[in-house]
């Protein structure tokens, strides 16, 4: 697949990206379906498949089970092969659901682990991992000068917010390399400040494109890719066929007439 500039950050990036969710945790999900938790040896294919179909943006989360360790175990002797996502604030267990620090000492501390589960010095890129309160979580607690503090030490190369208001990705703009943002054809809400940070450099990656599964992909992947501010599109899933069908239809409409 084709390599984006995603913003300024220094990363490249294919349009789509995978998400990682599925193969760590089927629990406490908000997909229509359920699913089962694939087993070691399947997971391992997927992964290794997602990048021999050209797909180079891998996206976790701590919050997303045993996803970064299986990244870490079984993609590490391909690390230069792919840009490397994960989130800071969010953590989950079974037994008590998602539990949230935003503090700049749970920042580092899960960004430490987040390196030693994945097996990676240095990570690509870290979102924040908002709940909501992405105002709060932005001007008040000290997730962002956590963050900036580990891209000085060279831990990070690029930093950003997954958040969920228009007003927490505007917001930011002014210090992230990257947002990520919900946006498809049912939810355009954030369509004016996906326009706004790609014109001031900052990249954009999109998350639920396929609204969690209620959109059929050659619907949602021409129309999320055809904002030409958009860098990434991040699907998850466990079927490597669909994830072909979904490069397939990135291709095309990319090189649409």
């Amino acid at each position: 697949m084709d390599r984006r500039h995603l913003g300024n950050s220094g990363l490249s990036v294919s349009p789509i990206g995978f998400g990682a969710f599925k193969i760590g945790r089927n629990v406490g999900t908000k997909y229509a379906a359920s699913y089962d938790l694939p087993d070691d040896a399947a997971a391992e294919r997927l992964l290794h498949g997602v990048l021999d179909l050209g797909i180079n943006l891998i996206d976790t989360a701590p919050a997303y089970g045993l996803s970064e360790e299986r990244i870490g175990r079984f993609l590490s002797r391909r690390r230069d092969e792919f840009v490397l996502s994960t989130k800071a604030g969010e953590e989950f267990s079974p037994e008590t659901g998602s539990r949230y620090d935003f503090s700049r000492g749970a920042i580092e501390a899960s960004v430490e682990r987040s390196r030693f589960r994945l097996r990676a010095d240095v990570l690509d890129l870290v979102f924040i991992h908002s709940d909501g309160r992405d105002r709060e979580i932005i001007e008040h607690s000290g997730a962002v000068d956590a963050l900036r503090a580990l891209k000085d030490r060279g831990v990070i190369r690029a930093i950003g917010f997954s958040g969920k208001t228009v007003d927490g990705a505007r917001l930011a703009i002014a210090w992230a390399d990257a947002i990520m943002v919900t946006y498809h054809v049912n939810d355009r809400s954030h369509e004016s400040v996906i326009a706004e940070a790609a014109s001031r450099g900052v990249g954009v990656v999109v998350k639920k494109g396929l609204a969690s599964g209620m959109l059929t992909p050659d619907r949602a992947i021409p129309f999320v890719l055809g904002n030409p501010a958009v860098h990434s599109m991040v699907v998850g899933g466990l079927n490597l066929n669909h994830l072909r069908d979904n490069c397939r239809a990135a291709t095309a409409a990319l090189h649409a007439p």
